[in-house]
């Protein structure tokens, strides 16, 4: 069956970095457009940056531009994101999602507070 599992969260100081993963298997990753969704607490989710099947389109949230990268690796059937600079707003859980499909992971959890 499909599996999203997500790693690589934790709680970092304001202006840190964490590098989530993750790791997809249960269908053909890379067939699809991968993306990276956050949930802070009592708002919805939204939309924090995406990549192409190729790796040859990437795209942001406004806010997380210059500061987060999105990558993949299709032999391992992993995708990333870099986060640099991180701020206390960008609080949330975050999920990988494959673009178009009903798939979520549980999520992993970042918090950025001193």
């Amino acid at each position: 069956q499909v599996q999203l599992v997500e790693s690589g969260g934790g709680l970092v100081q304001p202006g840190g970095s964490l590098r989530l993963s993750c790791a997809a298997s249960g269908f053909t990753f890379s067939n699809y457009f991968m993306r990276w969704y956050r949930q802070a607490p009592g708002k919805e989710r939204e939309l924090v940056a995406g990549i192409s099947a190729a790796s040859d389109i990437t795209n942001y949230l406004d806010s997380v531009k210059g500061r987060f990268t999105i990558s993949r690796d299709n032999g391992k059937n992993t995708v990333f994101l870099q986060m640099n600079s991180l701020k206390p707003e960008d609080t949330a859980v975050y999920y990988c999602h494959p673009n178009g499909s009903p798939y979520w992971g549980q999520g992993t959890q970042v918090t950025v507070s001193s």
